[in-house]
């Protein structure tokens, strides 16, 4: 179900949005009553503690859960409409997700690993998908490990080569789950600059993240606790530019 084909309003719009799990130890909300909009184009950064509802917030974003009420639309379409194969498509071709532990395939190389969501989602021919990967991992600067398997690769560059594989079919939108979680505070700030560059270039992040001077690095934080927002705004270094350049 479309609304529109997602160039007006907000990429990412949640009206209202609740999620509740029930077990045998009773029923548990996750999310309560969330309204939330990204605009095209956005850095933004979701920070909580443990289980204040981020990772659930991810997964209604992507998909890969469903709300028990409320409506998720992203680029016009209402993800809570659509049927389990409708959704594997969507996502193949509207989201990257890029993991805390990378989740890259240990026996496919690096550029294999790029190439695999084009050939999941029958994009591309085969030889525009292999120069596709090529460039992605140059973009990554890892043009020169195409061929390396992921345990021949330093834990940051198995980040870069997710995050190639993440693009790899050209997605509006680009989901990073603590994805510096595993990394050391130099690497860290390599792939932060590189989310920066993403948005430049025209993408839009949503970044779930512990690390509050990391959320720092986004153009926008959005705090949770307990299932709800209870904070939303730019960050500071974003609002000292705008006083500056009297926004």
């Amino acid at each position: 179900m479309s609304r529109n084909n997602g160039q007006t309003g907000p990429l990412i719009d949640l009206r209202r949005v609740s999620k509740t799990y029930h077990g045998t130890a009773g029923s548990f909300a996750a999310l309560t009553a969330v309204d939330l909009t990204i605009a095209r184009g956005e850095f933004v950064a979701v920070i909580g503690k443990s289980g204040s509802g981020k990772s659930t917030l991810i997964n209604m974003i992507t998909g890969i859960d469903r709300p028990t009420s409320g409506e998720v639309w992203v680029g016009g379409t209402a993800i809570h409409m659509l049927r389990e194969s409708q959704i594997a498509i969507w996502r193949g071709r509207t989201i990257g997700v890029i993991f805390q532990f990378f989740q890259l395939l240990p026996t496919l190389t690096a550029i294999e690993n790029v190439i695999l969501p084009m050939d999941l989602c029958s994009l591309y021919s085969r030889r525009e998908r292999k120069e596709r990967a090529l460039h992605l991992l140059d973009q990554v600067e890892l043009a020169d490990h195409a061929h390396k398997l992921p345990s021949e690769l330093s834990g940051g560059e198995q980040q870069r080569v997710a995050i190639a594989r993440a693009l790899a079919n050209d997605p509006a939108i680009l989901v990073a789950d603590e994805p510096t979680g595993n990394l050391d505070s130099r690497t860290s700030d390599r792939i932060t600059a590189l989310f920066e560059t993403l948005v430049d270039q025209g993408k839009t992040i949503v970044m779930v993240t512990h690390d509050r001077d990391l959320a720092q690095k986004a153009l926008r934080t959005i705090t949770l606790s307990d299932g709800k927002i209870v904070g939303a705004g730019v960050t500071a270094p974003v609002a000292a530019l705008a006083v500056k350049e009297g926004v």
